[in-house]
């Protein structure tokens, strides 16, 4: 959720620079099917409904869908902004795989968002023995302020490579219209 606020952030800055909005229908990714397909599975496995059976997959799909999403990052880093995407989601991977398909959040974190975990199997948990804690989910959105959320250092890099895409984009020139070729002259043909 914190990714919204920085595509929302992205468009003032992108306005404010100069930008357009419709430079953002130029944008064109590779991958798009693999990234959704990645989301959704992320969607699906901490929906309330999926919790039968998660505790045992639940890791193993956690990190699969989160390498789809940065196979489709890296399949586009020739887009500005994208390596930047890239940095932030291998750093959550690392923290990830450290700890065993889940990221390690800090109990503070999870208290100052107003998250409570109910126990069974979340993207986000506060582990007894967390390795790479900095890495984890160490920050919070406060309880209150919309999408309360808590988030890592990876994320933060996430939002500022989503903020150069959305803003870079919307700053690109727009490809040149083709010109109409003028109508034949003709007062001046000859006829046969």
């Amino acid at each position: 959720m914190f990714i919204l606020y920085a595509i929302v952030i992205g468009l003032v800055a992108g306005r404010l620079l100069g930008g357009r909005l419709e430079n953002l229908a130029g944008l064109s990714f590779r991958w798009v099917g693999v990234a959704i397909a990645g989301l959704a599975a992320q969607v699906v496995l901490f929906s309330p409904a999926a919790s039968t059976g998660r505790d045992v997959i639940g890791p193993v799909l956690y990190v699969a869908s989160t390498v789809a999403v940065l196979a489709f990052v890296l399949a586009n880093l020739q887009t500005r902004g994208m390596p930047i995407v890239a940095l932030g989601a291998a750093l959550n991977l690392v923290a990830i795989l450290a700890n065993g398909g889940t990221m390690p959040a800090s109990r503070a974190a999870l208290e100052t968002a107003g998250l409570v975990t109910s126990g069974g199997y979340t993207n986000s948990q506060a582990l007894a023995s967390p390795v790479l804690e900095p890495l984890g989910d160490v920050f919070a959105l406060p309880a209150g302020v919309p999408l309360a959320n808590v988030f890592s250092i990876g994320d933060v890099v996430i939002a500022l490579g989503v903020l150069v895409v959305v803003t870079a984009a919307m700053r690109r020139p727009l490809p040149p219209v083709p010109a109409l070729a003028p109508p034949p002259d003709e007062g001046t043909g000859t006829s046969v």
